[in-house]
């Protein structure tokens, strides 16, 4: 579904969302009044907001330094693990760090031995932690002055006030699985090495044990100001436009920002006061999958913001509904308030930018395939150079990953555990990289799998998309997905299409036109062979590499 009107063609004005839904008196946030809440954000070198790939980043950074703090510095693993924390801490979880961060730089004080080359860098970095973590709570608090004077002090009852509160829940169970996690690295620090140095596993764990307590607070934290928000007494509440982004949050606009120029925040947002219906449930998960998978945000809409908006704030939002008999949607939220300093705003601009020009691409491709493309009666495409070329590169990563194990064979009794799991995993989608059939017929398309094809019938399939390295099958309940190199310059100076926008192509165009699908049937030859043959083949002989090496270092 296009939501954004082509070049020259006027834009669409918001859905209307009934008088009956806004309360009496509410006022709307304009651009004038949303200028002071953009204005209470931090400087722009503090972390405000990081996408997810950035805070696994974060995570693995964390990793790294506290083995480093403990091999290098000199400290104490615990007191490693603490201070490393501090690198994830300043992004997910400021309200710890004004207290955690003196801590951290008393116990470095004390710890006898501490190589201080090492630990006054870290002293300085945990400094700089504690003022943009105070720098970024200080900016709630002018956001919620901001937001309050803009309600005008008008205030109302939230309308789903009787729902059952869920807000957490994940969160806390991932804080228990985390936390066990950290409990077994502990207990078994003995069982596996890192450069030879038990202090560097005890890190790790104690690093765990830590980002769980950090989950597990995140989650009474967020179930607290959800609580809150359900109070007794009416909140705040303001008019504002909404709409969904192409990540599957929701963005909010000024009320007479009708053009979308200058979103104010995102938040994660879930549907409440509606029976279950799973075929209604199943509509709105393929729009929203078609959404995603189009990069395209929906359409602008009217909704009234119960709840005082600030960083990591819990809100209620009553908007109107995409359809036009449907009533008026209830959601809170799933997740924390999250703004857009100007430079987020910036990037976002010129990632939706560089995305129409990538769709305006992929038409043209359509469009050009289309137009040459006859029926036939069986259409059959399959793994090529640059899968295979990613295969290599598969191996090569995780040999060079393995080899130290292989090369020394003197680690514990967990290391060549972890590296037969590595290896039947590896052996899995090798196979699948490099050995990967599809095929096309009247009935629909074949994938063949470990146990042997599977019929996606035509009126199940979706989408087929090449985005960045990957190319992404989508069909009902189900999805498939390879990755190989691309380099999209090479590609339009060569005039040639990638592979995979060659086949995303071909199928997109067989989906919408049925004249141009397949006429025959496909035979079972045809199909692709099972590919569990040759990954049981693969698992094998790796796991006869690993027993020869593990039999030879316990002599």
């Amino acid at each position: 579904m296009r939501t954004n009107p082509a070049p020259g063609l006027p834009r669409p004005l918001p859905l209307p969302l009934p008088a009956t839904s806004i309360p009496d008196g509410c006022r709307p946030w304009t651009l004038d009044l949303t200028s002071r809440w953009t204005q209470a954000l931090p400087p722009r070198w503090v972390p405000v907001r990081w996408r997810a790939l950035y805070v696994s980043g974060a995570v693995a950074v964390a990793v790294l330094a506290a083995g480093a703090l403990t091999l290098y510095a000199g400290l104490w693993p615990w007191v490693a693990a603490l201070v490393a924390g501090h690198v994830v801490w300043v992004v997910v979880r400021p309200e710890a760090v004004p207290f955690s961060a003196p801590v951290a730089v008393a116990l470095i004080l004390v710890t006898p031995g501490a190589r201080w080359e090492v630990a006054l860098p870290v002293v300085a970095g945990l400094a700089f932690g504690w003022v943009a973590a105070c720098l970024r709570l200080a900016a709630r608090r002018r956001q919620r002055e901001a937001a309050v004077a803009a309600a005008g002090g008008l205030a109302a009852a939230l309308p789903d006030r009787e729902t059952p509160l869920k807000r957490g829940a994940f969160l806390a169970g991932l804080g228990l699985v985390l936390g066990a996690g950290g409990a077994v690295l502990l207990a078994t620090a003995d069982h596996w090495t890192v450069a030879g140095d038990r202090g560097a596993e005890l890190s790790f764990g104690w690093l765990m044990v830590l980002l769980a307590l950090s989950v597990l607070a995140s989650a009474a934290l967020a179930r607290r100001r959800a609580a809150a928000l359900r109070g007794a007494a009416p909140v705040p509440v303001l008019r504002v436009l909404v709409r969904e982004n192409g990540d599957g949050d929701t963005e909010i606009f000024a009320a007479d920002d009708v053009t979308a120029r200058r979103p104010l925040f995102t938040v994660a947002l879930m549907r409440v006061g509606r029976e279950p219906d799973d075929e209604t449930d199943e509509e709105e998960l393929e729009k929203l999958f078609d959404r995603m998978a189009a990069d395209e945000p929906g359409p602008l809409r009217e909704a009234v913001l119960y709840g005082t908006p600030y960083d990591g704030a819990e809100t209620v939002l009553v908007s109107a509904a995409e359809g036009t008999d449907e009533p008026p949607v209830v959601e809170r939220s799933a997740g924390p308030v999250r703004p857009l300093p100007e430079a987020g705003v910036r990037r976002l601009a010129v990632d939706r930018e560089r995305t129409r020009a990538h769709g305006r691409r992929e038409q043209e491709l359509r469009d050009s395939v289309a137009g040459a493309m006859t029926a036939v009666p069986v259409r059959r495409w399959r793994a090529g150079g640059v899968d295979w070329l990613a295969s290599v590169f598969m191996a090569q990563w995780g040999l060079w990953v393995c080899w130290g194990w292989f090369a020394e064979a003197d680690g514990g009794f967990w290391d060549p555990v972890l590296i037969e799991v590595l290896g039947v995993f590896g052996a899995y989608r090798l196979v699948v990289k490099s050995c990967w059939r599809l095929t096309a017929d009247r009935t629909g398309l074949w994938l063949n799998g470990l146990r042997g094809p599977r019929h996606i019938p035509w009126d199940d399939f979706r989408t087929a998309r090449r985005k960045s390295f990957q190319l992404k099958l989508r069909w009902r309940d189900d999805s498939w997905a390879v990755s190989a190199p691309y380099w999209g310059r090479v590609q339009r100076i060569l005039g040639r299409p990638h592979p995979y926008d060659a086949l995303a192509a071909e199928l997109t165009a067989m989906h919408s036109d049925p004249l141009l699908r397949p006429t025959g049937e496909s035979e079972a030859r045809e199909r692709g062979r099972p590919l569990c043959p040759l990954t049981a083949a693969l698992a094998v002989a790796w796991t006869t590499a690993v027993i020869w090496v593990w039999a030879g270092a316990a002599r």
